[in-house]
Formats: C-alpha cells, sequence, structure tokens
C-alpha cells in the first residue's frame, strides 16, 4: 500500500540501459544466463497494435535476480523462443494483466510453468487502480514513465528512449510481486490469488467468434438482409486484405464506411464511389476489391442471405439485452444471483467479476431451478473451490427465497421463447 510518501520518478533502469538481444546466437546466450539466474522471472511484452494485423510480440522484456533485464527482439532472433522456455522451466513468471500478453508469448514457444499476475494480485485486493504505473506507485513509491505504450514497436531500429521505457516496464516488477504477495497473506486471500493464478495460467485458448463480423461496431444499424451480406463480404474482403498488407482492419478500410456501404447497398460502382465515407485514399485503394464483395452480396438469391442474429438460440443462454422483456423470472433470478455477489464482493474487498464471473452469473440465473445444488454447478462450471465456499451457500438460500417454482421457470422460458421467435 501507499506509503503516504511523495512519490520518487525512475527515468533510467537502476544497471544501465542493457543492448538489445537480436540475433539466434545472442538469445541462446540469453538463455543460458536466465538458467544461471534465481528466482522468479519478470516478463513484459511489447505489440504494434494499431501499427500491424494481429498481436505479435515485437520486444520482450526479461528480468531476472542474478541476471538483470534482457532486452529481446523477437524479429532479429527469429521468433523461435524455445530456448528461452526451456531456460525458465519451473520458474514463476511475474506479469501484468496476464492475459494480455500470454498468447503473443505462446506463439514464440513461451508458455510459464508457475504464474503471478499482478494485476489480478490487484483485483482480488480490491485496488480501486490496477494499471501497472498506479499499481508500482502506491505499492512501491515509484513514479514509472509510461510514454511510449502506444507507439509502433514493430520499427526498426527501436529508439533508444523506447527501449529505457521497456526496461523500465519489468525494473520492479520483481519487488511489486513480493510486496503484493505479502499483502495477500495478510489479508488472508493467498491461496485464493494463487488458485486464478493457475486459472489463467491453464485457460485454453479463448474461442474465435462465431461471424465475427456481426460484432463489427454499427452492425446493428444494418437491418436488411441484403445489407447483411453486404457487411459480412465487406468484412471478410477486407481481413484478407489487412492480413495480405500486414495492417489493421481499421486502416484499410473503417468500421463506419463498411456500414454506409451497407445500408446503401448500391447497385453500380459509381454508387458505390459516390458514398462520402468511400471517399478516402486508403478505401478507394482498394475500390475494386469493395466492388466485387458488394456485388457479390448484391446477386446472391434470398435463400443464402444471412438471417438476423438469434438473441435467444435454443439450447444457450439468451443475450442479456432480452432478459427483462422476454423472460422476466429468469432476469428476477439474475438480479438475485447479481445482488447476492456483489454484496459479498463489497464485504471480502474484492472485484465482483473475480468473485463469480458475468458469464457463470447469467448462466447460473438461466438454468436455476427449485432444488439446484448450487455449489455443485458453480464446480461443474469452473467456479474454484475459494468461490464456491464465499457464495454457494448464500446462493442457494436466496435463490430459494425467491419462491418460483420449475413449473413457472419452464413457462417463462418457452413462452417467452416461442414469442421472440414469431416476432422475427
Amino acid at each position: 500500500m501507499s506509503t503516504g510518501e511523495p512519490s520518487r520518478k525512475i527515468t533510467v533502469p537502476a544497471n544501465g540501459l542493457p543492448d538489445l538481444t537480436d540475433t539466434p546466437q545472442k538469445l541462446r546466450l540469453a538463455a543460458k544466463r536466465l538458467r544461471a539466474g534465481t528466482g522468479p522471472v519478470a516478463v513484459d511484452t511489447e505489440r504494434a497494435s494499431g501499427y500491424r494485423y494481429g498481436q505479435d510480440a515485437y520486444l520482450v522484456q526479461l528480468r531476472r535476480d542474478g541476471v538483470g533485464t534482457l532486452l529481446i527482439d523477437p524479429v532479429g532472433t527469429g521468433r523461435d523462443f524455445s530456448c528461452i522456455n526451456d531456460a525458465l522451466t519451473g520458474v514463476e513468471w511475474i506479469l501484468h494483466a496476464a492475459d494480455q500478453d500470454m498468447p503473443c508469448l505462446a506463439k514464440l514457444g513461451m508458455r510459464p510453468d508457475a504464474l503471478f499476475d499482478t494485476e489480478l494480485a490487484a483485483r482480488i485486493l480490491g485496488r480501486e487502480k490496477r494499471g501497472l504505473g498506479h499499481l508500482i506507485e502506491d505499492t512501491l513509491g515509484w513514479h514509472l514513465a509510461k510514454e511510449h505504450s502506444a507507439a509502433d514497436w514493430s520499427v526498426r531500429p527501436l529508439p533508444t528512449s523506447w527501449l529505457n521505457y521497456a526496461a523500465l516496464d519489468v525494473e520492479l516488477l520483481i519487488d511489486l510481486r513480493s510486496a503484493l504477495l505479502t499483502e495477500l497473506e495478510l489479508a488472508g486471500k493467498l491461496q485464493w490469488a494463487l488458485a486464478e493464478f493457475e486459472f489463467e495460467r491453464t485457460a485454453p485458448p479463448r474461442p474465435e467468434r462465431v461471424d465475427p463480423w456481426r460484432h463489427m461496431h454499427g452492425a446493428g444499424k444494418v437491418t436488411t438482409a441484403r445489407g447483411r451480406a453486404i457487411l459480412r463480404n465487406l468484412w471478410l474482403t477486407r481481413e484478407e486484405i489487412a492480413k495480405a498488407q500486414d495492417l489493421p482492419p481499421v486502416k484499410v478500410l473503417p468500421h463506419y464506411a463498411i456500414v454506409a456501404v451497407a445500408k446503401r447497398m448500391p447497385n453500380s460502382r459509381k454508387q458505390l464511389r459516390a458514398i462520402r465515407e468511400m471517399s478516402s485514399r486508403d478505401a478507394r485503394a482498394y475500390m475494386e476489391q469493395w466492388w466485387k464483395a458488394v456485388d457479390s452480396a448484391m446477386k446472391l438469391p434470398e435463400s443464402q442471405l444471412p438471417k438476423p442474429i438469434d438473441l435467444a438460440p435454443a439450447g444457450k443462454v439468451p443475450e442479456l439485452r432480452v432478459w427483462s422483456r422476454r423472460y422476466p423470472l429468469h432476469f428476477e433470478v439474475l438480479q438475485a444471483v447479481r445482488e447476492t455477489v456483489h454484496s459479498y464482493a463489497a464485504q471480502l474487498t474484492l472485484i465482483q467479476e473475480n468473485l463469480l464471473y458475468p458469464g457463470l452469473q447469467r448462466k447460473l440465473a438461466w438454468y436455476w431451478h427449485p432444488g439446484m445444488d448450487v455449489a455443485e454447478y458453480l464446480a461443474d462450471n469452473g467456479a474454484r473451490a475459494w468461490q464456491i465456499h464465499q457464495l454457494a451457500q448464500a446462493l442457494q438460500l436466496r435463490l430459494e427465497g425467491l419462491g418460483l417454482t420449475q413449473a413457472q421457470l419452464q413457462a417463462d422460458r418457452e413462452y417467452k421463447r416461442e414469442a421472440g421467435s414469431k416476432k422475427r
């Protein structure tokens, strides 16, 4: 926690800026040094979000006692970090918001055997400010410069000021981990945190969205089936171009331009070019590809046009936005679940979604029925033992206290689902 004293500003690494590890030979030497180090290893990455397609790492920072800081260039070293991963076998990794870094590290062949997530630790401690800079300042009393977090880390050579910033990101992570570990112990939350770290470490990759084009910002403004076909085709075409050019999709064609075209449904190249949102230089650079996507959608038979998104698909939990209108009794159950979780989270000084994931809150509310063993249901659906211990009995009592019958809940689901289907 904060010492109450003015923060000290840290602007350069204590041991100076290390040389960049940017060749396969240097990478093998770095692995040898890491193997000889002691204690946990601090890990961070820098990506080129907003500048490149995907979320690849363009710099990896490591720091370990007995080694110091290593700055490793994945481009120059060949993007195979298996020797680094082998050198860290059995070593705890310290990351901040690990779910942001682990996917790009996995692409390099790096997977931790043990994990300490400082951002997740702060959540479990109930900290309001959980960014790395705030956390270091509030916990250790150091002010960390964060000038280059949104830079294009794919540029080469990397400026010295950027490398300095990157080195500072791991400079104090080991100290931060030690301080948070002590705080978790004193709060009686260490075992909770360790369970969450392991859950995060072993979680499978997130599944790809079905029809991701439907979730594009503004897609809901396209209300016709033909417009949805145009939206889909333009989205898919944009993905192909972006991937081939190694550019973020929005740099190829903004969301709002795709939505504008889908709403107007142009019948010719001339009409497409006349749309104001398609007047930028980037949009015009691929005008022929855009027209082919639109033309293909305009020629599709009615039977092949994409249907509206089903907000209440059979056998699945409905979209939250329809609960209060279509399923009022289940919405009542959900409100009871939420209130219970929020109340206990406040008592335990926890962020409520870390006490019970909102998706599981909705799932429990949808499938709950009188007589259900809530503890067993939570365990079967991924809740950790400490969460079940804190919540299950309270949820059991609260939901049974609603006085709803299984027949009422079944009727609420079936009648409203049928009504919703007829309306569509």
